[in-house]
């Protein structure tokens, strides 16, 4: 898994102490005045944090939803800092019964963040078990079988739960109203990257100019995972071919090998502009023929690609499924289309 992966996921068992900081990225930032970006998020948190670090409290369950990529599990690490308690982290697909998330809530201290990535995944048996626990602390346990079974409940300790998902959407209802915090995360500007490259760059003693570091975050797609991944990319091609210092002539080079364009499109990228002009005539076409005439899940389709894609102006999401834009067409040298000159 890359190292610059905000995904890394510990087991269940891990606690945050000296190990886990250990094994954390080294440029995760641990603590709000470290985090680039997001500053209406941030400051919000900071005064949720502050009041129940004050009071003595556990902060209310916080449900953060977003592209991926954009610090989500990194802003839970730092929740669980800034409030001074450990931190479990597991995913929603590593708890299949109930048990396993019993397992994990009866052994956690008081007030601690409780991180579950991937919350839209539950299994509908452990998100019932959820429901109570988020609510009252307790847990509901059958015991026994048939006539003679019963249900105990077992006092838990008070904890934040932070939810993180791609798809907000798919989470039901009863549990989503169950957050008391909902923060949605955007893609980050070209500033924001910018000082998040320079920030990377001086923790691992990578010398880059100032030009470079604003054209690496001009074609970062406006995530911090992207961006830090190129920034190691690009001190691999100047210590090799250049003088170990990124300069804009190495980031040029370096972009062009890797296939990556201006505006930050990968090469799969440009297959699906391709492929929706070139193969359905500009669109629209379904998200499902889409994918796998890109051989692509649609799930990848619709959480990494289609995001920053819409978001640069390079398609449109329609009844009828998905249009390439006039910006596609230029942006790739094809003429465009009788139908879609209509279309716009």
């Amino acid at each position: 898994m890359d190292e610059f992966s905000d995904e890394n996921l510990l087991s269940g068992e891990a606690m945050f102490n000296e190990d886990t900081e250990r094994l954390d990225n080294p440029i995760r930032p641990k603590l709000l005045e470290d985090f680039q970006g997001q500053e209406d998020i941030k400051d919000n948190l900071n005064i949720f944090i502050t009041a129940a670090r004050e009071r003595g409290e556990a902060l209310d369950h916080v449900f953060l939803n977003g592209p991926p990529g954009l610090g989500k599990t990194t802003l839970a690490n730092i929740m669980a800092n800034e409030l001074g308690v450990e931190t479990r982290v597991t995913s929603a697909p590593a708890m299949d019964k109930p048990k396993d998330l019993a397992g994990l809530l009866t052994t956690i201290s008081e007030n601690s963040v409780f991180f579950i990535d991937e919350i839209h995944r539950l299994k509908p048996t452990v998100e019932e078990m959820l429901y109570v626990a988020m609510e009252d602390y307790e847990l509901d346990w059958i015991i026994g079988q048939g006539p003679s079974a019963r249900t105990i409940r077992i006092p838990i300790p008070k904890f934040t739960l932070v939810g993180a998902t791609t798809k907000p959407g798919k989470v039901s209802s009863p549990l989503f109203t169950r957050f008391g915090i909902n923060v949605r995360m955007n893609f980050y500007t070209q500033e924001e990257l910018r000082d998040i490259i320079v920030r990377s760059a001086g923790i691992l003693d990578i010398k880059i100019d100032k030009d470079a570091s604003f054209s690496l975050a001009k074609c970062s797609r406006g995530t911090p995972r992207v961006a830090n991944r190129l920034l190691r990319r690009m001190r691999d091609f100047a210590q090799v071919v250049g003088d170990g210092i990124i300069t804009t002539k190495v980031v040029e080079q370096g972009l062009k090998r890797l296939e990556i364009d201006s505006y930050g499109l990968e090469r799969h990228d440009r297959e699906i502009l391709k492929t929706i002009i070139t193969k359905y005539n500009g669109g629209p076409v379904g998200a499902e023929t889409l994918a796998i005439s890109v051989g692509e899940g649609i799930d990848s389709l619709e959480d990494f690609y289609e995001p920053y894609l819409i978001q640069q102006g390079f398609i449109k999401r329609t009844a009828r499924g998905r249009v390439a834009t006039p910006l596609a067409y230029k942006h790739l040298g094809l003429e465009l289309h009788e139908n879609q000159r209509l279309l716009f």
